[in-house]
C-alpha cells in the first residue's frame, strides 16, 4: 500500500509519519474546522508563500486556548493571509479585540473578504508596518500594561527576544504569549550539513535559542514547549510557548 502524503501546506511537521498527522487531520480537525477557515486555508494553500501559514491542527488548539482562558484582548504580530487571526476571531466573544501586526497588508487583504464573511471582521484593528515602533509606544502607556490575554507571535525570528521584552509588560497576569516555529521544524538541532539546514532560512538557528534560555530565566514566567507542527511557545506572566512554546505570566 503506497505511503499517504498529509495534505497541510502550512504544517512543518516533526512527525515522522504523513500517515498518522493526515489521519488526524481527518478524524479530528477537519471536520470540526469552521467552513471560513477552511475556506481560508484552500485560498492561502494557492498562494505562493503558503509555507508560511498557519496549520489547521495548529488553529485548532490556538481556538481551544483562546476559550480556556475566556481571552477577550489579543495582539497578533505576523498576520499573513490571516487563517490563526480568523480562528482567534472565532473565539472571542462578539465584544472581543485583536490588535493585528504585519508589515505586508496585501496578503492580509486575501484573506479579508473571507473575514468579513465571517461576520467577524469588526474584532480586528490591523495596523500595517514594523511591530517594534508601536509596542514602544504602548509601553509608554501605563493603560496598555497588562490589558491583553493573549498574543501570539508569528513573524521575524531575529526579534523574538526584542518582542518578548516589551509584550512581558502588556499581557496580564495570568495572560499567554505564544510563538510560533520555536524548534524550526527539528533543525535547531540538525547537523550543519542536514538537508533540513538549506530549506529552511539559516536566522533562526541563532536567534530562537537566545529567547528560550531568556524565558527559562524568569521566574514570573512559566514556559512551555509544544513539540507540534510549527512548534510555538508559549508564556506565562505569564505564560509562554514554543513549537509552539508558551509562556505563563504568573506576577
Amino acid at each position: 500500500m503506497a505511503a499517504t502524503k498529509h495534505q497541510e501546506v502550512g504544517h512543518k511537521s516533526l512527525l515522522q509519519s504523513d500517515a498518522l498527522y493526515q489521519y488526524i487531520l481527518e478524524t479530528s480537525v477537519y471536520p470540526r474546522e469552521p467552513q471560513a477557515m477552511k475556506e481560508l486555508r484552500e485560498v492561502t494553500a494557492k498562494h505562493p508563500w503558503n509555507l508560511m501559514t498557519t496549520s489547521a491542527d495548529e488553529g485548532q488548539f490556538l481556538n481551544l486556548l483562546l476559550k480556556l482562558i475566556n481571552a477577550k484582548n489579543t495582539m497578533e504580530i505576523g498576520v499573513y493571509t490571516g487563517y490563526s487571526l480568523l480562528s482567534t476571531a472565532l473565539a472571542l466573544p462578539e465584544d472581543g479585540k485583536i490588535l493585528a501586526l504585519d508589515i505586508n497588508r496585501e496578503n492580509y487583504e486575501i484573506g479579508l473578504p473571507i473575514i468579513k464573511k465571517a461576520g467577524v471582521a469588526h474584532k480586528i484593528d490591523f495596523r500595517e508596518g514594523h511591530a517594534l515602533p508601536l509596542l514602544d509606544q504602548m509601553i509608554e502607556d501605563a493603560k496598555c500594561h497588562g490589558s491583553f490575554d493573549f498574543i501570539f507571535v508569528d513573524a521575524d525570528k531575529d526579534n523574538y527576544l526584542n518582542y518578548h521584552q516589551r509584550l512581558i509588560d502588556l499581557v496580564r497576569i495570568g495572560g499567554v504569549i505564544g510563538y510560533d516555529n520555536t524548534l524550526w521544524n527539528g533543525s535547531l538541532v540538525a547537523p550543519p550539513d542536514a538537508p533540513l539546514r538549506n530549506i529552511f532560512d539559516p536566522l533562526p538557528f541563532a536567534f530562537i535559542p537566545n529567547i528560550l534560555q531568556f524565558i527559562c530565566k524568569q521566574v514570573s514566567i512559566f514556559g512551555c514547549q509544544r513539540t507540534r507542527s510549527t512548534d510555538m511557545p508559549r508564556k506565562a506572566k505569564r505564560f509562554t510557548s514554543t513549537s509552539p512554546f508558551h509562556t505563563h505570566k504568573t506576577n
